[in-house]
């Protein structure tokens, strides 16, 4: 029997088993008849088959099928139904569809990847096989930054081989450009869709537009390719309503707030912000490719990636303080009570609390952001070996300017409390403080009244006023890096291949801040006021409260005057993280059998070498202060160690498409970069006189585990596949924020508080006990012709996985403001599934899809810039999409696209006790777009 025919049999079978009249399975069995016959007598030439393309959303599921079936670790995979046809917004909407796979939403937009349960920061992202950096603070990359158009498919790793270089200890994830040269003719695509955002609330839409170009082409021959890319997103935003609490406070009924019997304690709302969000936001990007292969021995790569990303936020609303604690923070405040009129099984349902002031807020927050990516690979076949030389360099930027500015009642309530009032509210249910309606005692929109000025004195005080703040914060992460790597086929009856390589690379990120006070009128004035220029009477959309909308967007200058401020806490968010990382390895495929069973896969191990270091700006305490600006001084620390990173990947082959897959390996995650930093706060209590501080550490030692994973796959051809896998992953160390014993003795001087003694207490990151991970992952993807040839054309494709951890973490030390002793691990979802339904027939394609996370604690950025921890609420995303290609005639090449996004117009809820009383609740709203595509 030929090869050929021994080939269609395989296929005959598992053909049979799925599609009992598939064009591909009748080919084959007029084959073998053929050659059965042809072993009798000759026979006339054979007709030609007739060659069956598969297009579109099946080609898109088969391809990453088959990437997923031939792969020797186990992965997930996503491939482009065709260039520049990944359909999201970001690359990131594709990978958390993915097992085992979850999003954190940042304005509307997928951004950060969690995979099993960890932390964005535990996995790695690479382009290409090559490391990237972010623009935020910490490691993870912000996959917003990556058009879906310019990506041919991701690779997401979940278990690691040697050669991996950059891995992560979640999953290493590997964004994929087009590779000319595998095109067997040249491509030109041309897409073009316009978007409707924020659709279905009952504030204003807003519009956009998306346009990417693509060209493919081969030269001389075939030995040169050409891909070229250009992807631009350019949306103005729609106006989105973003709800905050300030939670709920326990005061006196008598209104009274110093030594308050516990048992005559009232819940009363503690604060409110009632605000809308618009914008614009734009998004260029580039990708290129030249390969050049003038011959079966010699080839070299040349992958360049660039992005340009600017977004503009304006934020509007009301500001309503309502604690009785604010007399301690403000200077410009009255001293306030509260009256209850209703108490209700310890709760304030009805109440009134004077001496207040609302605030008008106007805000801009903005990103300006710029990502590059290069990378030259090349290979070269010397006898048995090949040999490969990869350089690459990555660099990501970010300026993120935030102007805030306030507007109220101008003057003094302490001296004269005629300027204050009093604010009443009926109908708090104890929880939400949405739920009460509040009277206000003036008219918070009267522009002859509300000013641009320190509304309550929360800045420094009558000597440093503060009508608004400004600050600046910037980063740098580049890294440069090259590999060297030799490999050759071995005899062995147990390995076939040996693969030697060595990858360096050297990483720097630095981060500054610029802040300083706004002032108006007379320098040094605290109750300086101006008129608002341009003010309008506005309503807040989710509790009707009134305020003034102004856009301070280029008043710096024209209304403010800046103040710069650099005091010890602002000097401790600018560092410089260096780490110089190498890595030598060994990696041996596996080509054997065990008990007659087909085995493959590979064993190997890591060397890693790791030298960190951070310089850090800190206050000079020698010195003192004038006007809230002191002197810099910097430090310097780090750390050298070592890992030994073994690991192994088996997979056996039981027949007719039924796959075992195990991996064994040792896998660590590096420090996020800003708990790496050098820098150390410290202050003195001014009634204890303890001192204590808190910083970061250089000399931190990675999150390290041993992780074990098993998989079953059932495939049936490169159609269809159901899987079931299970991982469990042993954390030798979990890095925490702790208090520890400190001597501050160095720090102190003249011009600091006197302590009572120099030893006290420094909170930290430091390695600490670990814990345990584990999970279960289902996923399949079905035809549904499986079922019935009525269906056919129809699919379905669905995901569930269920993750457990015993790893607590004590939320002391952390930047959370939660209230609880504990915090369970940042990222974890216990639960996330996904499911899509799709047609594909006779030009139309169709799919609806959902992807769903359960509660977890994310990290955002608190109002001063740092990351902090907080719960944000299950998340149930739907998409939808549908369209016609015309496949023949003088519109051959041409779809028509219609797409709509978050359909059912899930909100974004964060939380810090209970998710019925949101500490920001934003309503995004849906986002439809039309469109149309042209390939030729």
């Amino acid at each position: 029997m030929s090869k050929s025919t021994q080939k269609c049999a395989s296929g005959r079978a598992q053909a049979g088993e799925m599609f009992r009249s598939h064009p591909v399975a009748v080919g084959c069995m007029l084959l073998a008849a053929a050659a059965s016959a042809a072993a009798q007598q000759a026979q006339p030439p054979a007709q030609q088959l007739e060659t069956v393309t598969v297009t579109g959303i099946r080609k898109g599921i088969e391809d990453a099928i088959s990437v997923k079936r031939n792969s020797d670790s186990i992965v997930e995979a996503i491939s482009a139904e065709d260039i520049g046809k990944l359909p999201d917004t970001s690359i990131a909407e594709s990978i958390a569809r993915l097992p085992g796979v979850a999003a954190q939403r940042v304005n509307g937009r997928a951004s950060a990847i969690s995979v099993r349960g960890f932390a964005p920061d535990f996995a790695t992202s690479l382009l290409n096989g090559r490391e990237q950096v972010s623009t935020g603070d910490s490691r993870y990359v912000e996959y917003d930054q990556y058009p879906s158009e310019l990506m041919s498919g991701v690779t997401l790793y979940k278990t690691p081989d040697a050669g991996l270089v950059g891995q992560g200890l979640s999953a290493t994830i590997n964004m994929e450009t087009a590779r000319p040269l595998n095109f067997a003719k040249r491509v030109v695509a041309i897409n073009y869709r316009d978007e409707k955002l924020g659709k279905g609330l009952s504030t204003p839409a807003g519009s956009g537009s998306r346009v990417n170009l693509a060209y493919i082409d081969q030269f001389a021959d075939r030995t040169i390719g050409v891909a070229l890319g250009f992807a631009r997103l350019k949306e103005t935003l729609g106006v989105q309503q973003n709800f905050s609490s300030w939670g709920v406070n326990d005061v006196c009924p008598q209104g009274n707030n110093n030594g308050c019997p516990v048992a005559t304690l009232g819940k009363a709302p503690g604060g409110f912000n009632d605000l809308v969000d618009s914008g614009d936001q734009k998004r260029d990007a580039f990708m290129g490719t030249l390969q050049y292969k003038p011959n079966k021995n010699f080839s070299s790569t040349l992958d360049v990636f660039a992005t340009k990303f600017d977004s503009t936020q304006l934020e509007q609303g009301a500001q309503i303080p309502l604690a009785p604690a604010f007399p301690e923070w403000g200077q410009n405040y009255a001293g306030t009570t509260v009256t209850p009129t209703t108490v209700t099984n310890g709760v304030i349902t009805a109440g009134t609390l004077n001496g207040f002031k609302a605030v008008s807020r106007n805000d801009v927050n903005a990103n300006h952001d710029k990502v590059h990516s290069i990378g030259w690979n090349n290979q070269l076949v010397m006898g048995d070996w090949t040999g490969v030389l990869d350089l690459a360099t990555s660099e990501a930027k970010r300026r993120a300017p935030h102007l805030e500015t306030t507007a109220g009642l101008p003057g003094n309530c302490k001296t004269n409390p005629a300027l204050c009032g009093s604010v009443s509210w009926t109908g708090f249910d104890g929880t939400s403080v949405q739920s009460a309606k509040y009277t206000f005692p003036y008219a918070l929109d009267d522009l002859s009244k509300i000013k641009l000025t320190d509304v309550e004195g929360w800045g420094g005080g009558a000597s440093l006023p503060q009508a608004g703040y400004s600050k600046v914060a910037s980063t740098d992460d580049k890294l440069n890096a090259f590999r060297l790597s030799g490999k050759r086929s071995l005899n062995g009856s147990v390995f076939s291949e040996m693969e030697l390589g060595f990858n360096y690379s050297d990483r720097k990120k630095t981060r500054t801040y610029v802040e300083g006070r706004l002032m108006v009128g007379a320098a040094n004035d605290p109750f300086a006021a101006v008129a608002i220029p341009g003010g309008t009477a506005a309503v807040g959309p989710q509790t009707g409260t009134p305020y003034i909308a102004w856009n301070p967007d280029g008043s710096i200058g024209t209304v403010y005057t800046i103040a710069s401020k650099l005091v010890p806490d602002i000097a401790n968010k600018n560092w410089v993280v260096s780490e110089k990382v190498a890595t030598g390895y060994a990696k041996f495929s596996i080509d054997s059998s065990i008990g007659g069973i087909p085995v493959r896969g590979n064993a190997g191990a890591q060397l890693v070498h790791t030298d960190q270091s951070s310089t850090a700006f800190s206050a000079d305490r020698t010195q003192s202060c004038p006007n809230d600006v002191c002197n810099l001084g910097t430090v310097t620390l780090g750390k050298k160690y070592y890992d030994v990173l073994p690991s192994m990947n088996l997979v056996g082959d039981f027949g007719n498409g039924n796959t075992l897959r195990f991996g064994l390996a040792r896998q660590l995650a590096r420090p996020t970069l800003d708990d790496m930093r050098a820098s150390l706060d410290f202050n003195v209590d001014n009634t204890s006189h303890l001192i204590s501080g808190n910083g970061g550490n250089p000399t931190l030692k990675p999150f390290r585990a041993t992780a074990l994973d098993l998989s079953y796959e059932k495939y049936w051809g490169k159609q269809a596949y159901v899987s079931v896998a299970g991982f469990y992953k042993k954390l030798s160390t979990y890095i925490l924020r702790v208090p520890q014993a400190y001597d501050f003795t160095p720090y102190i001087t003249a011009n600091t508080p006197t302590p009572a003694s120099p030893v006290g207490l420094r909170t930290a990151p430091v390695n600490g006990d670990g814990g345990n991970i584990s999970g279960v992952e289902l996923a399949a993807s079905l035809p549904l012709n499986l079922l019935t040839h009525w269906l056919d054309g129809f699919g379905l494709q669905g995901n569930y996985s269920r993750t457990n951890s015993a790893l607590k973490l004590p939320s002391t030390g952390f930047n959370s403001g939660l209230t609880t002793t504990t915090l369970p691990m940042p990222g974890l979802s216990k639960e996330t599934r996904g499911w899509a339904l799709y047609f594909e027939k006779w030009g139309f394609e169709a799919r609806v899809g959902q992807r769903y996370r359960t509660d977890f604690v994310g990290s955002i950025s608190d109002q001063y810039g740092d990351s902090q921890l907080i719960y944000i609420k299950a998340e149930r995303i739907t998409d939808a999409q549908i369209s016609y290609n015309f496949q023949d005639g003088w519109l051959k090449g041409v779809t028509l696209l219609l797409q709509a996004n978050n359909v059912n117009n899930e909100p974004y809820t964060e939380y810090k006790q209970s998710p019925l009383d949101p500490s920001k609740n934003v309503k995004y709203g849906k986002t439809y777009l039309m469109g149309v595509n042209y390939k030729f």
